[in-house]
């Protein structure tokens, strides 16, 4: 599977950004889909995930309720809408491909990781 992430930009604090999660090769409805990000200096974090049908959803406690994690398999993307972003929100996102079906929060288990896509929230 070949992932490509879009839709960074350049934000202010509180406004929303729709990020997009795009497969060129293979099916996002195959695998669970996970959002990560990097900020400078630190380590790649989990930030969001679902079960292959998308019917079971995982979020990090620092975007719970800001952010919502979607799965259109017909066109073979998922969506990850941002809200009232904050400055602490600035990374660099990208999605992986979870192929072994657990550990979905772990980047460890996600094989297949797409080029990021730059989120900034200025104050």
């Amino acid at each position: 599977v070949q992932l490509q992430a879009s839709g960074g930009g350049l934000v202010q604090a509180g406004d929303s950004l729709l990020l997009s999660c795009s497969a060129s090769v293979g099916s996002v409805s195959t695998y669970p889909i996970g959002w990560f990000r990097q900020a400078p200096g630190k380590e790649r974090e989990f930030v969001a995930t679902s079960s292959a049908s998308g019917g079971i959803k995982y979020y990090a406690e620092s975007v719970k309720g800001r952010f919502t994690l979607s799965k259109d398999n017909a066109k073979n993307t998922v969506y990850l809408q941002m809200n009232s972003l904050k400055p602490e929100d600035t990374a660099v996102y990208s999605c992986a491909a979870n192929t072994h079906f657990y550990g979905l929060t772990s980047r460890a288990q996600y094989d297949y990781w797409g080029q990021g896509t730059q989120v900034t929230v200025s104050s």
